[in-house]
């Protein structure tokens, strides 16, 4: 795969097969049933019980479908995606040979599951699901060529392939405003994640990539504390949901193993510990920029987020890019979001264990200071 280069400036982008992306109020009444792939498809869908049972919104869409497109809904998805939930689904969904869509309404684990699925029915029938997404997070899921679930031990298992990317985005405002405040902010953190690690990110490309994520990180850091103070405005729910498609579908198909360090952490810290992504990121992301700080390259990829947030470059790349590290520590706790691994019950005895997952090594000078960043949080 092709990586960029600043010096001298040059790279490659692969765009996905996202056919539309809608946004705004309403817009799954307004476009979904246009949305199916022929006039005789079935669709199923895969979502989460709190949405499910604490909304009317999974019915609204059930209704939407109507008998004539409605072949079933998969309520159980848990956060993470479990294997045996994912089972679950993949066997009601392949054992229906009418169904050629999935609907999947929720975060990172309905929307991962869903793409799980689809990448099951390929290896099985030799075809992927078309897919329909309704996030009402901003995990930024709907965005890669990739999902994940977790084992029986424990452990986050990947699948990726071009194909697995939704063919439909749908931003609903009316969705997301039912989702918890802490899960919306948190998971604005985890796009912020996105973007500050493309900056350094070996493929990624400057346009449209590395320019989307700079926007990106500017619209989350004004719109984020607006929202915590306005939960309901549907405006403000919009304008994020924009920034976090912005903070990762930039990458298209340029994805080459992890998305950096902070991911590669919150993938240690999140199945095996119980710990949403969202607040994995809150955990690791300002560690991480103030230890990639220490090398030039990221160092100088990441202080070009400073005058994104209203402050001037000194001409000082370490010292900028330590003071977005100042900047994303203070956004955590404008939004409440600052936590340590303590609140999850985890000790100093685990720190091993989770450097060696994030960085799969057990000594070295990386080793020991990313083990220094973890016990900086307990």
């Amino acid at each position: 795969m092709t990586e960029s280069s600043d010096h001298p400036l040059s790279g490659l982008w692969n765009p996905t097969q996202l056919q539309a992306l809608y946004y705004g109020p309403s817009s799954v009444e307004k476009h979904l049933p246009s949305l199916l792939p022929s006039a005789s498809s079935k669709a199923f869908i895969i979502t989460g019980s709190s949405l499910a049972t604490k909304t009317s919104l999974i019915s609204q869409v059930e209704s939407l479908l109507g008998a004539k497109h409605h072949a079933g809904t998969f309520t159980n998805i848990t956060q993470h995606a479990p294997l045996a939930q994912v089972d679950e689904a993949t066997d009601l969904v392949l054992n229906d040979p009418s169904i050629d869509t999935l609907i999947s309404i929720g975060g990172g684990s309905p929307i991962d599951s869903a793409k799980v699925i689809s990448y099951r029915a390929h290896e099985k029938h030799g075809g992927f699901l078309y897919h329909i997404t309704i996030p009402t997070t901003l995990s930024a899921a709907e965005c890669t060529l990739a999902a994940g679930y977790t084992n029986e031990s424990g452990t986050k298992v990947t699948v990726a392939h071009p194909h697995l990317i939704p063919q439909v985005i749908l931003y609903d405002s009316t969705f997301a405003k039912e989702t918890p405040q802490m899960l919306w902010l948190s998971t604005g953190l985890r796009s912020l994640d996105h973007a500050v690690e493309l900056l350094y990110y070996p493929t990624a490309s400057e346009a449209p990539t590395k320019q989307s994520c700079l926007t990106a990180t500017s619209q989350l850091f004004e719109y984020l504390p607006k929202c915590k103070q306005e939960p309901d405005n549907e405006n403000y729910i919009t304008r994020l949901q924009l920034a976090s498609f912005m903070s990762l579908f930039g990458l298209g198909l340029n994805l080459k193993g992890s998305l950096g360090l902070s991911h590669s952490l919150g993938h240690a810290l999140g199945s095996t510990y119980g710990i949403p992504h969202g607040m994995t990121s809150c955990l690791t992301l300002p560690g991480v920029v103030r230890l990639k700080a220490e090398n030039p390259e990221d160092a100088e990829q990441i202080a070009r987020i400073l005058p994104f947030l209203g402050h001037p470059r000194s001409g000082d790349d370490k010292q900028d890019a330590n003071r977005v590290g100042d900047a994303i520590d203070k956004l955590l706790e404008t939004l409440d979001l600052d936590t340590t691994l303590k609140d999850y019950n985890v000790d100093e005895d685990q720190i091993p264990k989770i450097t060696k997952m994030a960085t799969g090594s057990d000594q070295g000078e990386h080793y020991d200071r990313v083990a220094s960043l973890i016990r900086s949080k307990l």
